[in-house]
């Protein structure tokens, strides 16, 4: 075995129920070493390190560990070996302080009583050491903003002197300058020998942070030790997807058909967060909003949607002006919102698909008695959207939590597909959303739009809005700053609009 090689992982295997979500997987990570891992939804890539975080016990398979063939019956054990993993969905206690996050588990204790003084004391090293003195030990982790719990989740992962640390899609909620301080820290703890396995759908942070590349797909490993640097994009998403991909964005089919605007937005207004924003939907027209995360996209979004209380300015959808603060106004008059959260504002992950398809149209699906919900109709018109969309699996019985990320989202759309919808805004619509799946999405937009549904679409990924709008909005600091066609833009002159405001 390699000197370096910290973990070897060998023909994992694991099963559950009806599905063998890993089925002999391979995985080699060295010290001091970036390992990025690749996969659409589904793939295994969220099993995989569950085994290794113990989790999940392998039906199968071998795991080494500095050399020595080890076994993690529970988490526990594998921290006590030096690996942690952050989840995407971060474990931390938001009511506990962040020195208690830190020391959760193995307090620094004597006769049953915490020293609270030294355990502070201690924490505010590790934040030291990762270039976050800043950090208030003693606040706690709910109240401090989403960049910085992630780093409390890696200080966690040093109070522990964790040697491999597991981050899983650790940039999806951060802004851009926050990213770059991440990888800081990231190089950082590779400089000290520390193994970073680092898994993320954004392919350009993979050229920037990783070492090597593991791919993996249908639960296998399909290619490995792959220079993060120099392999060309196309031979990572052929890997992933069993295909080749020419075009993510499908091509546009033309502008929209002139005519009445569909949805009128004038001089709109949010105190304290955003100001005098005015814009306009044609009917099959996708205008999309970029910006820096705190510009005050996604409140436009929810503000146009009624989910907010507008201070000033009108919305106006098919000439007839909405009342502010009424979603069930903004329902009716043909607005359908795919949330940024689609698991905390859209799903009820408990529910059945068919249930959650079928939530912005109970109405409909009631029998002859008022009050009575017809499943069986519920059931086929759910079927319906969800085959249109190609939602897999093709079950609508089954809970909506056991969907991968790209499916829990078309799951959203396909809500808005059995209404009267004429706009949907759209938020963030691929987040969490491999390359396979996202361009699912994108054809799913560009069908809407060019059987005439308007789409207003935020996303933090300049690429993205650029790719599939028609029209786009650069908005900073709550204010639209720059709007024009699509196609008179780049990434690099709208990232000068967000950032230092220049408006040629």
């Amino acid at each position: 075995m390699d000197d370096d090689v910290l973990l070897r992982m060998r023909g994992i295997v694991k099963q559950f129920p009806g599905v063998r979500a890993l089925d002999g997987v391979d995985l080699d990570v060295s010290a001091g070493q970036v390992h990025c891992l690749l996969g659409q939804n589904g793939a295994g890539k969220s099993t995989l390190i569950r085994v290794l975080a113990g989790a999940h016990r392998p039906d199968e398979g071998r795991i080494s560990w500095r050399g020595e063939e080890v076994t993690f019956p529970s988490p526990s054990a594998a921290i006590q070996r030096g690996i942690a993993t952050i989840y995407q969905e971060l474990d931390l206690v938001p009511g506990l302080s962040v020195a208690d996050n830190l020391y959760l588990g193995h307090e620094k204790a004597s006769a049953g009583f915490v020293h609270r003084s030294a355990q502070g004391l201690a924490a505010r090293e590790v934040l030291k050491k990762l270039g976050h003195p800043e950090i208030p030990v003693s606040r706690e982790v709910g109240r401090l903003s989403a960049a910085q719990q992630q780093i409390v989740s890696l200080a966690r992962a040093l109070a522990r002197d964790a040697r491999l640390i597991v981050m899983d899609e650790p940039s999806a909620v951060l802004a851009h300058d926050e990213v770059e301080n991440l990888f800081r820290v990231i190089h950082d703890l590779v400089a000290e020998g520390v193994a970073v396995v680092y898994i993320s759908h954004r392919l350009d942070e993979i050229r920037q942070i990783g070492d090597v590349v593991t791919v993996l797909k249908d639960g296998r490993t399909v290619a490995s030790g792959l220079p993060a640097a120099s392999t060309p994009t196309q031979q990572l998403v052929s890997s992933m997807t069993g295909r080749r991909v020419e075009y993510l964005f499908p091509p546009r089919s033309g502008a929209p058909a002139g005519g009445s605007s569909l949805l009128e937005v004038r001089n709109l207004s949010l105190k304290g967060v955003f100001d005098d924003v005015s814009l306009s939907v044609a009917p099959g027209e996708i205008v999309g909003i970029a910006g820096l995360v705190g510009a005050g996209r996604s409140e436009v979004l929810e503000t146009i949607y009624g989910a907010r209380r507008r201070t000033g300015g009108s919305v106006t959808m098919g000439g007839r002006e909405l009342r502010a603060s009424s979603v069930r106004a903004a329902v009716r008059a043909g607005m359908g919102l795919a949330p940024e959260e689609r698991k905390s504002q859209a799903l009820l992950l408990g529910e059945p698909i068919a249930r959650n398809v079928s939530l912005a149209s109970l109405p409909r699906m009631t029998k002859t008695v008022p009050g009575w919900l017809d499943r069986r109709r519920e059931r086929v018109t759910a079927q319906q959207a969800t085959r249109e969309l190609e939602v897999r699996p093709d079950d609508v019985a089954r809970p909506v939590r056991t969907l991968s990320g790209g499916n829990q989202q078309k799951v959203v759309l396909a809500r808005w597909l059995l209404g009267d919808t004429r706009l949907l805004l759209l938020d963030e619509p691929t987040r969490g959303v491999d390359v396979g799946a996202r361009s699912e999405i994108y054809a799913v937009v560009r069908r809407l739009a060019s059987q005439g549904m308007g789409v207003l679409l935020v996303s933090s990924e300049v690429p993205e809005v650029l790719g599939l709008a028609d029209r786009v909005l650069v908005m900073r600091e709550g204010k639209v700053v720059h709007t024009a066609p699509a196609e008179e833009l780049d990434e690099h002159r709208v990232l000068d609009l967000v950032m230092e405001g220049i408006v040629r």
